[in-house]
């Protein structure tokens, strides 16, 4: 069928082709010039598809504009979406003038017997101002992508709650600081093994309350570090509706802060479906299973997220046959921190841990 289609279209073109050209040859055997006639007309019609063409995609883009528009849960999503908004209407403001310019051109400047073209090697005004403007323009634009980038991968605040996000093949992972602390634990790549998957050192006092979470929980209106690394090869970050987007590289520590502005009891009641749930994704084609790299996203108020935390239990609680690895000034600490019962000390024990 599309076949047919396509044939009955090259036939209805061929067709007009051939009565343009007989037009063409006719008005040679009547002695008149060639093309005389046919650049009014091209012209004339070369305005009409401009007038038309513009109305049909301010038309369609204002009309389709709101269903790609994404809903926006975090303060800095706000300012990159405000700068994609400008860098657009820069862009359809130049495309807009280089269109009617282009078009006006052919229009007013259509064969004419009585005119002669005018021929010139260079203006040195129109390159400058071509070259100036659009330079400013870029200029201003980039800087205030760079503000906005190194704001977001600068230092976070003293209070800011600290997450980190572990990609591998294929599954993402995440680790708290308990709620004792607050503070994440050191981790060695030579720790790593079936159970310890983070691969935690447990000489470090604040590895003993540490635990994993596979839903990534984010309190609204706390600045959120995202601390970010990957375990076999390359994967990114990305949270759409927070306009976050870091690769997770192996070997190299990334971050990402944002805050969060729209729980997800909030963005269910804005987008009108009680199904809706925030996700992190892999956009990174990481092998065969890519596609199953889905994290789920929870945002709620600080008061529940404070809950959840306290109702969490540390990976050395889960895994307290790890306590032998603790050495022994510090396995007391470790047994209060990570919630042991107290003749966990029983357990065998050594003096101290030496990284291979």
């Amino acid at each position: 069928m599309n076949m047919i289609i396509g044939l009955g279209v090259v036939l209805v073109f061929g067709i007009l082709y051939m009565i343009f050209r007989i037009g063409n040859l006719v008005g040679i055997v009547r002695e008149k010039k060639e093309g005389d006639g046919w650049n009014t007309i091209n012209a004339v019609l070369f305005m009409v598809f401009m007038v038309g063409s513009l109305i049909l995609f301010f038309w369609y883009s204002f009309k389709e504009i709101g269903a790609y528009e994404l809903p926006v849960a975090s303060v800095h999503g706000a300012i990159t979406d405000s700068l994609f908004w400008i860098t657009m209407w820069v862009t359809v403001a130049a495309f807009v003038i280089i269109f009617i310019v282009m078009f006006w051109i052919t229009y007013a400047y259509r064969y004419d017997k009585n005119r002669r073209a005018a021929f010139f090697a260079d203006n040195h005004y129109l390159e400058i101002t071509w070259t100036v403007v659009p330079a400013i323009v870029l200029a201003l634009l980039i800087f205030k992508g760079l503000r906005t980038w190194n704001d977001i991968t600068g230092p976070a605040a003293n209070d800011a709650v600290v997450i980190e996000v572990i990609g591998q093949q294929f599954a993402w992972t995440a680790r708290y600081p308990g709620v004792k602390d607050k503070e994440l634990g050191h981790h060695s790549y030579k720790l790593i093994d079936a159970s310890n998957e983070f691969g935690l050192d447990l000489t470090d006092k604040n590895s003993f309350d540490d635990f994993k979470s596979l839903t990534l929980h984010i309190p609204k209106g706390k600045e959120v570090l995202l601390k970010i690394r990957a375990k076999d090869v390359l994967h990114s970050v990305f949270l759409p509706h927070f306009r976050l987007k870091m690769d997770a590289v192996p070997g190299v520590a990334t971050h990402f802060k944002f805050t969060a502005t729209k729980t997800t009891a909030e963005m269910r009641a804005e987008t009108g479906n009680p199904n809706f749930n925030y996700e992190m994704a892999c956009t990174e084609v990481c092998g065969k299973g890519h596609f199953s790299m889905k994290f789920p996203v929870i945002v709620e108020e600080p008061e529940e997220y404070e809950k959840w935390m306290a109702s969490q239990e540390s990976w050395l609680k889960q895994n307290p046959d790890y306590l032998k690895l603790v050495p022994a000034n510090l396995k007391e600490a470790a047994i209060i921190k990570a919630g042991l019962p107290a003749n966990s000390a029983s357990l065998e024990t050594t003096n101290s841990v030496t990284l291979k």
